[in-house]
């Protein structure tokens, strides 16, 4: 299990927009291949900055199988007029969680 971590600033004026086409884009997430789950968070001290974080079974599950795939280029016509630059994406697993 892996977590996909995208970093992404907006224009905080298109804040509920933004917002509800992630929510739109929510369903091609949960129907693609290896992907079990998916949260939007949104910064307290900056509103403008964003992470998504999505779960995947591998990160070939998201590179090859949803980033070569068409509801990536859904996804992508869906919320990247909002970006402000283009989203930072890491990839990270856990190591252990202690409470």
């Amino acid at each position: 299990m892996i977590y996909e971590i995208a970093s992404i600033t907006i224009d905080p004026e298109n804040k509920i927009a933004f917002e509800v086409a992630v929510g739109k884009a929510a369903t091609l997430f949960k129907a693609a291949k290896g992907c079990y789950a998916m949260k939007l968070e949104c910064g307290i001290e900056n509103p403008n900055q964003y992470r998504l974080v999505v779960e995947w079974e591998s990160v070939d599950a998201h590179i090859v199988d949803f980033r070569e795939s068409e509801a990536f280029q859904q996804w992508r016509a869906l919320v990247g007029l909002y970006f402000l630059i283009p989203p930072v994406v890491i990839h990270s697993k856990n190591i252990a969680v202690y409470f």
